[in-house]
């Protein structure tokens, strides 16, 4: 994974604009110390979160062709939120661009817009880190963050309830990934 680091970036760098290019240096960052305190791989954890907006700056032009090139068939909330539509196709992308077949590091991507249920914990991170990278001010953000490092599932539930009231108060369909994610963890809490 190392020896591809630099061209990863040099990618990031040539594709992504400037902040988002940051953004993904920050959630690469915050990936890695959140490994470091729930005992997860450091490299994993920074290249999952240095590739997870890989496809952010992408037209939905380009979107939609590279949906049509691998195979790619949007359900009908997808089809309508286009904000899911990067994390979807930078999963594939990374494994037929760059030909990472690591199967958490391809659906920690997939999943880093919606969450699921049963998230792993390169899941968690990855979810987690993009909410609260240090280019994140929203509204709630430091609270988002102090739950980080208390309890990774709370964390987790408390960005779920952010996101599906949210999504609540702009009349937006919730995808049913975020709902059956919160739901797992209401069920399933320690």
């Amino acid at each position: 994974m190392k020896n591809n680091l630099n061209a990863y970036i040099e990618y990031l760098q040539n594709n992504l604009d400037k902040k988002r290019f940051k953004h993904s240096l920050n959630v690469a960052e915050e990936s890695v110390k959140l490994a470091e305190k729930y005992g997860y791989n450091k490299d994993k954890a920074y290249l999952c979160g240095l590739l997870h907006d890989i496809c952010k700056n992408e037209s939905k032009e380009n979107m939609l062709q590279m949906f049509k090139e691998f195979g790619i068939i949007l359900d009908d909330i997808q089809k309508s939120q286009y904000k899911l539509w990067h994390a979807i196709l930078g999963a594939k992308f990374i494994t037929e661009k760059f030909g990472i077949d690591d199967v958490e590091i391809v659906e920690a991507i997939r999943y880093h817009t919606t969450g699921r249920a049963n998230m792993t914990k390169l899941d968690k991170i990855l979810y987690l880190a993009d909410f609260i990278s240090a280019d994140r001010d929203f509204e709630g953000v430091e609270k988002l963050r102090e739950f980080a490092y208390f309890n990774l599932d709370v964390a987790i539930l408390e960005c779920f309830k952010f996101s599906i009231n949210e999504l609540c108060s702009m009349n937006k369909p919730i995808h049913i990934d975020t709902l059956e994610g919160y739901n797992f963890l209401i069920f399933n809490r320690k």
